[in-house]
């Protein structure tokens, strides 16, 4: 069997479904959080070996070629200059790279997570949130393959304010898992992330949302690394100014970003449903 045969056996959808979603989800996640962290040069070389069998992993725009870990190689940074931030005060950046999903305006407080299936903006949110200033705004799913660069960056010149950890599952959050299972996003691990834009006072929100093997966030600010066995406070109120494009924090493999705003936002010229997007490019235009 070919390498393309051998990615189009595992790409079928009840296959994939089976295999990323009926298993112990939370604790092969955590067996892959340890093994990942094993630093052995071979060891991160043959995992890195097996992982391009199943992906187009391409590390030519890494800042580093050699990786003490798996973890190392999930988690690199980019070289200098192999992005670039679109810097008019006009445009809210894309705070990561993606392949852009259900995205456009939200109906009073649902949107969706694949057709036909709704879920509530407070349930996303958490019982503590105010979602109110989101209601009738924008919305863009953002979602990082496990191949994708998996730092993600202030959208905007901005101040982030609060931090809301939600503890939940790991299911997969792969168009195929997103079609068949209810308000998937609300029902794994996650954190709402709300900033206020520096010169208009826009209230927006990054709701980074965790997948199986990828149940780890880490923050720059506030410093905290929220996973499954965290333990610390669910609310993490902050003052911390961020420049726009900015490094905020990274995933530990890849998964999803919803990023809101408030009504008056807009879609980005070109930005719809399937769209890859790299960081810093534009993904929403900010209210005349």
């Amino acid at each position: 069997m070919n390498l393309h045969a051998l990615r189009r056996f595992f790409q079928q959808e009840d296959l994939n479904f089976l295999l990323t979603n009926r298993v112990p989800r939370i604790a092969l996640t955590r067996l892959m959080g340890r093994f990942s962290r094993i630093e052995s040069p071979w060891l991160a070389r043959a995992s890195i070996a097996v992982w391009r069998l199943f992906t187009d992993l391409d590390l030519s725009e890494a800042k580093q070629q050699r990786f003490a870990s798996l973890h190392a190689c999930f988690t690199r940074e980019l070289r200098e200059g192999a992005r670039t931030v679109d810097a008019r005060p006009e445009v809210f950046a894309s705070p990561c790279d993606a392949i852009v999903g259900e995205c456009g305006p939200v109906r009073g407080t649902q949107l969706f997570q694949a057709k036909g299936f709704p879920y509530e903006m407070g349930e996303l949110f958490g019982p503590t949130q105010d979602s109110t200033p989101f209601h009738d705004g924008v919305f863009v799913t953002l979602r990082l393959t496990s191949a994708m660069y998996h730092r993600f960056h202030a959208p905007h010149d901005a101040t982030l304010e609060h931090v809301t950890y939600l503890s939940g599952d790991t299911w997969n959050v792969n168009p195929i898992a997103l079609a068949r299972v209810e308000r998937l996003f609300c029902r794994n691990e996650r954190a709402v992330l709300r900033l206020r834009l520096a010169r208009s006072g826009h209230p927006v929100a990054l709701v980074p949302v965790a997948a199986i093997l990828v149940a780890s966030l880490r923050l720059h600010a506030p410093d905290l690394r929220l996973h499954l066995r965290y333990r610390g406070p669910n609310e993490i109120p902050c003052h911390e100014p961020v420049a726009k494009g900015q490094e905020l924090g990274w995933f530990e493999h890849g998964s999803t970003i919803i990023v809101f705003a408030p009504p008056g936002f807009s879609l980005a010229p070109g930005v719809a449903q399937g769209l890859r997007i790299r960081m810093g490019e534009p993904l929403l235009r900010l209210p005349a």
